[in-house]
């Protein structure tokens, strides 16, 4: 990895939202300035050789003949190569197993490289166009002339059956694959295969990926310092194995105030609550929060302000017997919530995992769909059966068809069964917090590399807490004291459900920050974010009628929130990051 020269005029003061980096670096490439392939897509294959690395096709993409949703520009020419890693057979399941991979490589290249990492299980290839995350983005890193990568992390979605997303977990090497070793394969593979299409490897390199994509990127800056000199992370899942075991124990507490399937005999959890109940906590919480940034505007800004603010059971309206439909909660209904919010704890009461922020965005369809579907199907049961549970169960337990994940996700107990995330068992040498969470969550050695990490975080994330990344993020601040501002930021996103989503503006660009900072030495400061309403590109059909469709405001470096100072409600020139209290 090469690190351009120093600017002496880059060197100075950082303050929180203004300065330099703490390895100051040139002026970036544009496109024009990079390199051009010194080769054709045709060639590829026959040039590139890699230990343990088979090319499977490599096909031309014209420029102006690839168009993607939101973004207004065709993509530019470049080549796709497809390509497997270290392909075996597995010991226990007899299964094919391989680290596939798909690269794009633009014929004029910026000079940089593009790892782009997955979200949920793996399992599958998304297309490398170098997603910057946030919702419905304007642009992509193949478009800005990156080389991109991505990868299935190891292993294939086995469509044979209805828990295939997590079968893998059978197998030992593709849980490690998963967890930390797929990242630390491709690497240096990709960045060999963009020195022999361009005759010389990338300046700079960025990482960049949400959900467990988001946990990707803390693992590698823990596990492989000096390879990325920027990662940008939204929602990052961690500590994924907790957070997974704090799904199941959420619902089980619904399920004790749900009805039962006319046909499964089983709970179905979406009668706990229905839209219209998550519409009267949602109203609550901003009639105790909503100003509290010096605007009544259905935007919750201050969450620690927020947290200290609001109390659900004073503030949500309890039913009686005269309460018309929607205008309140049962008692039954706010003693499941305030438990849900507040995280689970073991019979010792030690905390499991973080609680919950009470957000208006917790209204939003995919804080209902996260607690009452995936908790109990394809996502979160067959995560903690298969790849988190050490050893694994068997499928003849669990075989996914429609009942019994559902019974395993009410019968995990957190006593007797939280030890199996950081169990060991015969072939299965590391427990799921071993190989899927950072060996450092400080991250010494990246920091002293100088690498530069961006972190976003939507506030009503149903799976991964908000409140988590900010307990991160002060221990972060804690482990390199003043020096953590020349490395790190963390933004919140008000109303943000999981990665994208709920009543917020959502769409940011925070790649491009990452970059600036990392080349240029611009620490990030207040940035802006849009929201998506109705007549947008790629709409959000959550921001409410009442907001401009394209309504901006300010995302402030944590701990700041956006104040409003004047001016026009609908726009974030309007607003200034103020500290907490302020």
């Amino acid at each position: 990895m090469k690190r351009p020269l120093v600017f002496a005029s880059a060197i100075a003061a950082l303050a929180l939202g203004a300065g330099c980096a703490s390895t100051p670096s040139a002026v970036p490439r544009s496109p024009a300035q990079g390199a051009s392939a010194v080769m054709g897509c045709d060639a590829i294959a026959a040039r590139f050789s890699y230990a343990n690395t088979r090319v499977v096709s490599v096909d031309k993409v014209a420029a102006g003949t690839l168009k993607l949703p939101g973004i207004a520009a065709a993509m530019p020419e470049h080549c796709v190569v497809k390509g497997a890693m270290n392909e075996r057979i597995g010991p226990v399941d007899g299964k094919p197993y391989a680290i596939g991979f798909e690269m794009r490589l633009p014929t004029q290249w910026n000079g940089r490289f593009f790892y782009q990492a997955n979200g949920g299980l793996d399992g599958f290839q998304t297309p490398a166009y170098g997603d910057i995350l946030g919702g419905g983005p304007v642009t992509n890193g193949l478009l800005q002339g990156f080389a991109v990568i991505s990868s299935d992390a190891g292993h294939a979605f086995d469509r044979t059956t209805p828990i295939g997303g997590a079968t893998f977990g059978l197998d030992p090497q593709a849980r490690l694959d998963y967890g930390y070793n797929a990242v630390a394969q491709l690497t240096p593979m990709a960045k060999a295969l963009i020195r022999t299409v361009y005759g010389r490897g990338p300046d700079t390199s960025y990482f960049v990926g949400t959900s467990n994509g988001g946990r990707h990127g803390f693992v590698t800056a823990s596990r492989l310092p000096k390879a990325y000199d920027g990662i940008l992370v939204s929602t990052p899942g961690w500590r994924l194995p907790l957070a997974a075991a704090t799904q199941l124990w959420g619902a089980q507490q619904f399920a004790s105030i749900a009805s039962r399937d006319a046909t499964t005999h089983r709970p179905d959890l979406t009668t706990a609550l229905s839209p219209a109940d998550f519409s009267v906590f949602a109203r609550s919480v901003l009639a105790r929060c909503d100003a509290l940034d010096g605007l009544t505007d259905g935007i919750v800004s201050d969450l620690q302000g927020c947290q200290s603010a609001f109390q659900l059971q004073r503030d949500v309206p309890a039913c009686n017997a005269s309460s018309a439909a929607g205008t309140c909660l049962t008692t039954a209904q706010k003693d499941v919530l305030t438990r849900v919010l507040a995280g689970p704890r073991t019979r010792d009461g030690s905390a499991v995992y973080a609680g919950l922020p009470a957000d208006p965005g917790i209204a939003g369809r995919d804080w209902a769909t996260w607690k009452f579907v995936n908790s109990v199907g394809p996502r979160d049961s067959i995560a903690m059966a298969f790849v988190m549970a050490t050893p694994p169960a068997s499928p003849q337990t669990v075989t996914g068809l429609g009942t019994t994940l559902i019974d395993y996700a009410l019968g995990f107990d957190i006593d007797r069964d939280l030890g199996l995330v950081r169990a060991t068992s015969g072939a299965y040498t590391q427990s799921s917090m071993s190989f899927m969470t950072p060996p450092d969550p400080s991250m010494r050695d990246f920091v002293a590399a100088g690498g530069k990490l961006i972190v976003f975080h939507g506030t009503a994330d149903p799976v991964f807490s908000a409140l988590d990344t900010v307990a991160w993020h002060e221990q972060f601040h804690r482990a390199h004291g003043a020096a953590a501002a020349a490395q790190e930021r963390l933004y919140l996103v008000p109303g943000m459900n999981h990665s994208r989503g709920g009543p917020a503006t959502d769409q940011v660009n925070l790649f491009d920050e990452l970059v600036k900072w990392v080349e240029r030495g611009q620490a990030p400061g207040a940035v802006v974010a849009t929201a998506r309403g109705a007549g947008t590109a790629v709409p959000n059909a959550e921001v409410p009628s009442s907001w401009s469709a394209t309504r901006t405001r300010l995302l402030c470096p944590y701990p700041q929130v956006p104040r409003y100072v004047a001016g026009d409600a609908e726009t974030a020139a309007s607003f200034a990051c103020r500290a907490p209290g302020s």
